[in-house]
């Protein structure tokens, strides 16, 4: 039985199957790059303070802050998209579906912090946190939306397939009444 408001029929398992493999395939990725050992002479403290490394990076100058910015936007940012497709729902609230994409990139970010207080040479950030979070929320404002309403309008106008009928009702189920208890 097909869920309510779901893509039907293969599409629908493509995108799915799609969505799950491309997902996959970035977590490892993410995880490769974010948990792996780094040789370095010192490491610079756990930054706990939000806001603290942006601000650190801002005074680097624009150039260096712009690029570790969007670095840390964009390194969850697929995940915006991949979530809710590996969903594969077209009628779906936009509210909830940003909610729960955006707390499942949540999530996912700190999973990748806490992770990180065993590898050498990486340091817990909170700011990556918040970017890798902002970053979710963007790509999914920017894209989702936009792509669910051209699938439904594309579903509306696609010609209707015609399927096997099904069986017509052989009205009401017979009901046996039941028998009394012996005295």
């Amino acid at each position: 039985m097909q869920r309510q408001g779901s893509i039907g029929g293969s599409a629908a398992i493509r995108i799915r199957a799609t969505g799950g493999v491309l997902l996959v395939a970035h977590l490892a990725f993410v995880a490769w790059l974010t948990l792996r050992p780094l040789e370095v002479p010192w490491v610079m403290p756990a930054n706990l303070r939000p806001f603290a490394g942006i601000r650190a990076d801002l005074a680097l100058g624009w150039q260096e802050a712009a690029h570790r910015i969007i670095e840390g936007l964009a390194l969850l940012a697929p995940l915006g998209v991949l979530i809710p497709m590996t969903h594969g729902r077209l009628h779906a609230s936009p509210l909830g579906s940003l909610v729960r994409t955006v707390a499942a990139g949540a999530l996912i970010s700190l999973g990748i912090e806490l992770l990180q207080t065993d590898v050498p040479g990486q340091v817990v950030d909170v700011d990556s946190l918040l970017l890798n979070t902002v970053g979710v929320a963007l790509a999914h404002m920017a894209i989702v939306p936009a792509s669910r309403a051209w699938l439904r309008r594309r579903s509306r106008l696609a010609p209707r397939r015609t399927t096997p009928q099904e069986e017509p009702s052989q009205g009401r189920t017979p009901t046996i009444p039941r028998v009394g208890i012996a005295p």
